[in-house]
């Protein structure tokens, strides 16, 4: 049974939240919720390395942390997140002044984009697909937990293995 040994360490954090100087995945601050993709190379997580709680991305092949530019924002709350195939994707909950909203993040373009906005209920447990076209929640719009699923589309481009093209099979006449 193969087997991760995690070494802890104290490191300063950079203004993107990849921690300075270190390779090490574990920290003396809270890191939790871990989200790992589905190819096992990438691991997200919650910390609260710069005294807010924040997503980090850990490459565990390369043994070091993943710039994830422009994810985290300022006096916002991130949590809950989730990884397609090979993490090019990222849903996750962020919150400020008190509105959760389903976010999703593509490590390819370092955009972030809003999909889901509570304005009145909750929105918790976000799961992305593994080609990443659907992201499932729990919403509380109804006054009681449903499980909701929301469709990106048929033209978004997936995460697939191998970045084989998002292409239909083609018909013979």
């Amino acid at each position: 049974m193969a087997r991760l040994l995690l070494l802890g360490s104290l490191a300063a954090c950079s203004p993107t939240g990849v921690p300075i100087g270190s390779t090490s995945l574990n920290s003396r601050q809270n890191d939790e919720q871990p989200a790992l993709s589905g190819d096992g190379r990438i691991l997200a997580f919650v910390s609260s390395r710069e005294g807010s709680r924040n997503i980090l991305a850990y490459n565990l092949e390369q043994r070091q942390f993943i710039n994830l530019q422009r994810l985290n924002r300022p006096n916002a709350i991130a949590e809950n997140p989730s990884l397609s195939y090979t993490g090019r994707y990222l849903a996750y909950i962020a919150s400020d002044r008190g509105i959760p909203e389903i976010r999703l993040y593509d490590r390819a373009t370092q955009q972030s984009q809003v999909l889901m906005s509570a304005y009145q209920g909750w929105l918790r447990r976000p799961s992305i697909s593994p080609d990443g076209r659907y992201v499932t929640f729990e919403s509380s719009t109804r006054g009681q937990w449903d499980i909701e699923v929301l469709d990106r589309g048929a033209f978004v481009e997936l995460d697939l293995p191998n970045n084989r093209p998002n292409t239909a099979p083609t018909i013979a006449p």
